[in-house]
């Protein structure tokens, strides 16, 4: 079994720590495109060109599923990624946990890019999903960027900014961009209120991977040995986990838990 799964940049390694998890025995590849990011500030049409070059790549070496595995790309992409590789290779898509969040009662905070937050698609997700109920979009600037390079202190700038927008009041947060998985508890951290119930945070990370499985119909299979090998594809070309992955512990499992982490995607 061949699992890919892909993004702009580290966004993907939530989505593939969970696979290898769900599956220790899955081969994982992860592409992303270091020369075009960010997608975020790019137009939806060159978001689209971007991300169906990745997944070209990635298609190239024959997974049975891919993850999109970024907010962004799902959102300006995910059509045209299904129209040109689908049905033969099932395209998993990845949207902002609201909708299990709302479920759960609110105040809900959802935290995202500037970019995401109050366009058309999340407002359409909190009308969907979240009617009713007290949600508070929160911008959060630099904060993907801060993430994606492992800098401490601008995570930590990031963080703080977006906790000042948010509501005292919340009982749970959604996880609005990939990136933001990777430093979830450093987000709990900040917004924890003394002698409040614990916070919630709402990521999308396991449904995505539990997601792709059910497309290819396959069960979780956990082990304590993993044998599923690691490929890296950095905008086309073979690569291998980037130093800055093992900043986090998503990518530390990666590291740690793959039978061939020097893969150079020889097939």
């Amino acid at each position: 079994m061949k699992i890919a799964l892909m993004d702009s940049g580290t966004g993907l390694l939530p989505a593939a720590a969970a696979v290898r998890r769900l599956r220790p025995d899955a081969d994982l590849v992860l592409a992303s495109d270091p020369d075009g990011m960010p997608w975020g500030p790019r137009t939806p049409d060159d978001v689209a060109a971007h991300a169906l070059a990745v997944a070209r790549a990635a298609a190239a070496h024959r997974p049975d599923a891919l993850i999109v595995a970024c907010n962004t790309a799902s959102v300006h992409a995910l059509p045209v990624l299904r129209a040109e590789l689908e049905p033969a290779l099932p395209v998993i898509g990845t949207v902002p946990a609201i909708k299990p969040a709302a479920a759960a009662g609110g105040p809900v905070a959802i935290w995202a890019t500037p970019a995401t937050t109050g366009s058309p698609y999340q407002r359409d997700l909190i009308e969907r999903f979240a009617h009713g109920v007290d949600a508070t979009g929160v911008p959060c600037p630099g904060l993907a960027d801060a993430v994606e390079s492992a800098d401490e202190a601008g995570i930590d700038a990031a963080i703080a900014a977006a906790a000042d927008l948010t509501p005292r009041t919340i009982r749970s947060v959604v996880l609005g961009c990939t990136h933001y998985e990777l430093v979830a508890e450093r987000i709990r951290a900040a917004l924890q209120q003394p002698g409040a119930p614990a916070l919630v945070l709402y990521g999308s990370a396991e449904a995505v991977a539990a997601q792709a499985l059910r497309r290819i119909g396959a069960e979780p299979a956990p082990a304590a040995a993993p044998t599923g090998g690691l490929s890296v594809i950095f905008s086309g070309r073979p690569g291998a986990l980037p130093d800055v992955a093992l900043a986090y512990a998503a990518g530390r499992l990666l590291a740690r838990n793959s039978a061939d982490t020097a893969d150079a995607l020889s097939g």
